[in-house]
Order: C-alpha cells, then structure tokens, then sequence
C-alpha cells in the first residue's frame, strides 16, 4: 500500500462487532510502516481499528482464502489483495488477531473480515517485536 495515505474501504458485510458499519477510511500511521487506522467514515459515530499490513509485519503468515470469498471481493488477481490483521494493545505488547483477517482488494477498495474456518491461526497471537 505503499504511496497512498488514505483509501476508502467498502465492505461487503459489516466487520464483526461494528454492525451496521459498511463504510471506512484506511489511513496510514506515518512513521510507523505497514501500521494502519481503519475508521469509520461518518465522524459522528466514529470507530477506530489498528490493521497491521501482515507483508510488512507477518511474512510467515499465509491464509488460505476460499474461491468464495476470493469472488465476493471481486479479486481476480493475489497481487490486488491487502492482507490486514487487527491489532490490540495488550499487557505483555500487541496481539493480532490471525484467525479473522480482513482482505482488501486494493483495485475496487472492497474489503470483507474472513473467518479462516478449518486453518489453525489463533484469535490472539502476540506480535514480536521486529
């Protein structure tokens, strides 16, 4: 995601426990590569998440996305898929959650939060610091 600053991100169903919530703004944490805001797009009712980009942050971690899922985000291509992780700040650093990842298709700014069903990421994975 290199370059851009800000890009909006559609998804295609509300990402889990920010119901009715479709619309969002991915914006870059300058100074601190491949960390993300993803917010929401009405200011008056605003919602915040931190997205680490797993190229940067995880090279080790290779989801399998089904051909459903692949197709409901319009992706026709694996380069055109940003691979995100939610980050929490935890007592002992930061936990990413690996089991649900949210995808984006970087062409159209389509984005869903998957449920990787059947694969053996955990909800909660410490991050180790780089």
């Amino acid at each position: 995601m290199s370059g851009t600053t800000q890009s909006h991100v559609a998804f295609v169903s509300p990402p889990f426990g920010l119901e009715p919530r479709v619309d969002f703004v991915l914006d870059e944490i300058e100074g601190a590569v491949g960390l993300f805001a993803l917010r929401t797009v009405d200011a008056g009712d605003e919602v915040r998440l931190f997205v680490l980009d797993a190229a940067v942050h995880l090279p080790d971690y290779s989801p399998v996305v089904s051909d459903e899922q692949t197709a409901l985000l319009g992706l026709t291509d694996a380069d055109d898929a940003i691979l995100l992780v939610v980050a929490t700040p935890a007592s002992s650093g930061m936990t990413v959650n690996l089991l649900a990842p949210i995808v984006v298709n970087r062409v159209t700014g389509a984005g869903a939060q998957l449920i990787l069903e059947g694969q053996d990421w955990p909800l909660r994975a410490e991050l180790a610091a780089h």
